[in-house]
């Protein structure tokens, strides 16, 4: 994103991974930016509904160009790979 929020492409945003927490959002957010990848993170709280639909959907969603799917993805399994392993340290005795 630039500096006045406007994404840094032509390509139109398209849903690349659903985020399960806002954990995971403020975790991925600095690695996307610092990567210089094009994103919006969309999150599915709606106050009239008192986020009623977050437990069905997710937390939210990245939203990205098609073409940065695949990098994406991969950061995101990173995340929740390291995420998984501290549950895991966490876990032992």
């Amino acid at each position: 994103m630039n500096e006045k929020n406007r994404p840094l492409t032509d390509e139109a945003f398209v849903r690349v991974a659903i985020l399960e927490n806002p954990i995971e959002a403020q975790v991925i957010e600095p690695v996307l930016e610092a990567e210089n990848i094009p994103h919006l993170l969309r999150t599915y709280h709606d106050t009239a509904y008192d986020g009623l639909f977050q437990t069905q959907k997710g937390w939210g969603e990245i939203r990205a160009p098609q073409s940065w799917r695949d990098k994406i993805l991969e950061i995101l399994d990173d995340v929740r790979a390291e995420d998984a392993g501290v549950i895991a340290e966490d876990d032992e005795p």
